[in-house]
């Protein structure tokens, strides 16, 4: 390679709309720019990816939680891969799980020093989680915040006065201070954070010892000839994880599919099914679902569910099951 690649880290808890940001930031890129995508997701079945790729954009996914287990490995054998195509620009999106620090700290390594230019690190969060203990007191949600060198405080439209007051309160207390804060509606940042240059020493390189467990680290993204669906499942960091790939010869009615994921309690969901209206990707956070519909064809539907407890996976399987026509 003859010049290094501009290169972004998004992150932010799981539901803040890191994939909506980083899918705004597709559709407006220059047209004559080939982006490189590297997705981390908690999960095993890999619904970012399959979201990002209705963009155009080159796209890899590493599966089952944090990137920088087993040493990196999974991580630098992702980025080497787009390093190959040599894009235009590099953007990273760790798990809403993920630690920000040890990214940082691979990007920023020998390895990479003559291939990759990390610009700013930003992250997004609702800043209705800046007053709910639960997230404030979350070592991952503080340190994907104390990492970044943006932030953009998502979901303005659903905030009250004090949560923006919260917002700013919480910005103007950072030391050292962030080098660019704004609050947005639907993840559209400024396109021009991403070329913001990191602050040297501003996050934390050093990589702390963790310990948590997931499956394996290279996912079943597609189904076996003859076989309906698989279900893959993972669970680390006080989450838990149930996903479901199904054929894609199988429809899901469109409504009954909409009141299923509508009724679901789980702290986070995500799917991209074929249903009886076509190809539609489904987001559920906050107990609020969007569509948005795709124009992918021959696609198998996914489906990824997480939650702090662990739920009943099966009875979840034997309604979907049943709304596909699929029999065991």
């Amino acid at each position: 390679m003859t010049r290094r690649v501009p290169t972004n880290i998004i992150t932010g808890f799981l539901g803040v709309g890191k994939t909506t940001s980083i899918l705004n930031l597709l559709k407006n890129k220059p047209s004559d720019e080939n982006w490189a995508v590297l997705v981390n997701e908690f999960g095993e079945i890999g619904i970012d990816g399959a979201m990002m790729t209705d963009q155009g954009a080159l796209i890899k996914e590493v599966p089952g939680g944090c990137m920088c287990c087993t040493a990196g490995v999974p991580m630098s054998v992702g980025i080497n891969a787009l390093l190959r195509h040599k894009p235009d620009r590099l953007i990273i999106e760790p798990t809403g799980l993920g630690h920000p620090k040890q990214v940082i700290a691979t990007l920023t390594s020998a390895q990479y020093e003559n291939y990759v230019d990390l610009k700013a690190t930003i992250a997004l969060v609702d800043p209705r989680n800046l007053s709910i203990e639960k997230y404030t007191s979350n070592q991952n949600f503080n340190d994907q915040l104390n990492s970044a060198d943006v932030i953009m405080g998502n979901k303005l439209d659903l905030c009250s006065d004090h949560d923006v007051q919260q917002f700013n309160d919480w910005v103007s207390q950072q030391s050292p201070a962030k080098v660019f804060s704004q609050l947005v509606n639907q993840g559209e940042m400024p396109f021009e954070v991403l070329d913001i240059e990191r602050v040297q020493g501003g996050a934390s390189t050093h990589i702390e010892a963790h310990h948590h467990q997931h499956a394996d680290l290279e996912p079943q993204f597609e189904l076996s000839p003859g076989q309906p669906f698989l279900r893959k499942e993972n669970k680390g960091q006080g989450y838990f994880s149930c996903g479901w790939l199904f054929g894609a010869e199988y429809l899901f009615d469109f409504d009954q599919l909409f009141s299923i994921l509508s009724a679901l309690t789980a702290e986070r969901v995500k799917a991209v099914m074929n249903t009886t209206q076509g190809c539609y990707a489904f987001n559920v956070a906050n107990g609020v679902v969007s569509v948005h519909q795709m124009s992918l064809e021959g696609f198998e539907s996914r489906l990824e569910v997480i939650d702090s407890q662990l739920l009943p996976w099966d009875q979840l399987e034997t309604i979907l099951l049943e709304l596909a026509g699929i029999s065991r």
